[in-house]
């Protein structure tokens, strides 16, 4: 009889983290073949503008190059596939903030009405009807609480780390936004 050998397996998200930390570029490679589409799917529901879209993914897979090696993993509760949204997640918002910063509007701005966040135009392209006019009701703290758990399929750890506030913070307003969702549903 012959016996039967089984490919290895492939290495999952966490494991070829920890090969990029190594300083492995097939791992590296990998990884960005494996989460690049996805990530910038995300993406692209918080901010339609392409060339943020590009930048925020450069950033993104720099900073996991050279940040590897400080990525705690499943020790502390987390997801390499967390990690790396939590990374791009920042990294856009510091995006929004340098746009913000460098822009100057025209003096004939300050009296038109504000154009809607990416993230509330995602929202409206996501979610219609009377549960995204529910959603846009919620107070932007609750909103956003509620978009990263929900929409985006964060945990409460990983929404803490997105949005710098406690994991208690978290449950507390996701337990809000979702007593308010009922009762604007109601």
């Amino acid at each position: 009889m012959r016996s039967v050998r089984k490919a290895p397996a492939e290495p999952d998200e966490e494991r070829l983290v920890r090969l990029v930390a190594k300083g492995d570029r097939a791992a590296f490679e990998e990884l960005y073949r494996r989460t690049a589409p996805w990530l910038a799917v995300r993406l692209r529901r918080r901010c339609a503008d392409e060339q943020i879209v590009a930048e925020v993914m450069q950033e993104t897979y720099l900073a996991v190059w050279r940040a590897a090696g400080a990525f705690a993993g499943a020790a502390v509760g987390g997801t390499a596939v967390g990690w790396l949204w939590t990374i791009a997640a920042r990294r856009l918002v510091d995006a929004f903030r340098r746009r913000a910063h460098h822009a100057e509007p025209p003096p004939a701005a300050a009296a038109q009405p504000l154009a809607p966040a990416a993230e509330d135009e995602a929202l409206a392209a996501t979610v219609g009807g009377d549960v995204g006019d529910a959603l846009r009701r919620l107070a932007p703290e609750l909103r956003e609480v509620l978009q990263a758990m929900v929409l985006d399929g964060l945990s409460v750890r990983e929404t803490s780390v997105l949005l710098g506030v406690p994991e208690g913070t978290v449950k507390t307003r996701a337990r809000r936004a979702r007593t308010e969702m009922r009762r604007a549903l109601a």
